[in-house]
């Protein structure tokens, strides 16, 4: 595997930057405790202290190791890095480096909570769905055939559908395979374009903007503090964020700065995007000489938001999917009763 493909789940990479930053603090040089790490690590993070120890012997820095890495390390890491180190702070960039890691794993978890209920709906449907089609509508359907019995248009459609999936069987599977192979490759490629889309759903696109601006303040805050320029942080923060129009007001930001201008009348160019409160708490923050932790303040708000939007969109969520769910079903099962009950008319007035 190329080292550029390496990658290390959440865990590993807390417990690693965990473990570097403890030992650095302790007194102990950089080059013992990569030693001291490489004795009891396996995996990519062997691979990737491997690469870090050859390095140093090398005389290279810490931040240039960890470039080679982008899988694990994103552009705004190795610059609080990079920053860390020509100060003399690595050991405390590394303690800072593991509680952001921390908020954003926290910041993940909530999203996948979120998600977690109507996803396992959608399955348990597509499990209830298959089993209808696949083994409850086949049997129904030879009766029916031999009873001659008049069927109404949505159980031929169900008997259609099934048929279609029980007699092709193997070019079905083939097709789906394609189709999911299809889709894979679209997200790869188009992976912007894909979720522009699905950024503009009415909810989706609130909090997408939410966590957007979470994101931005709370790594422009890191990066501020370690001393990186506001231009060169604005930069870098634009990677950070989902939403094509945050990056093009951070780019707007960026040419306000550079200008001589202050960050708050670039924030001030969209107001309809940007929350009033946020250009009120930088503004002040910038007249008193304390914007990084304005902008820590809020990233703390924000994050406050966040977790309040999701409880809002999974509350809305799970009655409407209830609802859909049983609507379908419901559907499928009347499609088969109403025959049974039409035939059953049928014998009772004869």
């Amino acid at each position: 595997m190329k080292i550029e493909n390496i990658s290390l789940s959440t865990t590993d990479k807390i417990g690693f930057v965990s473990n570097f930053s403890t030992m650095l603090t302790s007194g102990i040089s950089i080059l013992e405790t990569v030693d001291s790490l490489l004795e009891d690590s396996k995996g990519n993070q062997k691979k990737m202290l491997e690469v870090l120890r050859d390095d140093l012997i090398q005389g290279k820095r810490v931040y240039i190791s960890f470039s080679k890495f982008p899988k694990v390390f994103d552009k705004v890491t190795i610059n609080l890095l990079k920053a860390a180190e020509e100060s003399g702070t690595l050991d405390i960039a590394l303690r800072d480096l593991k509680n952001t890691i921390l908020k954003e794993s926290e910041f993940t978890d909530k999203i996948k909570s979120a998600l977690a209920y109507p996803v396992l709906i959608c399955l348990v449907f597509i499990g209830v769905m298959l089993v209808i089609l696949l083994f409850v509508i086949p049997k129904i359907a030879r009766v029916f055939t031999q009873l001659r019995v008049t069927l109404p248009l949505p159980t031929k459609i169900l008997i259609f559908v099934s048929n279609i999936m029980t007699n092709n069987t193997i070019p079905l599977c083939i097709g789906l395979i394609f189709f999911f192979s299809g889709m894979v490759y679209l997200f790869k490629t188009r992976r912007r374009q894909l979720f522009a889309l699905f950024f503009k759903l009415p909810l989706i696109s609130i909090l997408v903007k939410q966590i957007d601006l979470t994101r931005f303040s709370r790594n422009l805050y890191y990066l501020l503090n370690s001393g990186i320029p506001i231009t060169n942080a604005l930069e870098l923060v634009e990677d950070v964020v989902l939403r094509n129009d945050i990056a093009k007001i951070i780019r707007n930001c960026r040419e306000t700065v550079s200008s001589g201008k202050r960050l708050s009348q670039g924030l001030r160019s969209d107001k309809k995007t940007i929350p009033s409160i946020m250009i009120k708490i930088v503004e002040a923050g910038e007249k008193s000489g304390t914007l990084d932790k304005s902008l820590l303040d809020i990233s703390e708000f924000l994050d406050y938001q966040v977790t309040n939007t999701l409880r809002t969109i999974t509350a809305l969520i799970e009655p409407i999917m209830l609802v859909f769910v049983g609507v379908l079903i419901g559907g499928m099962m009347l499609s088969i009763i109403a025959p049974i009950y039409g035939l059953i008319s049928q014998i009772g007035q004869r």
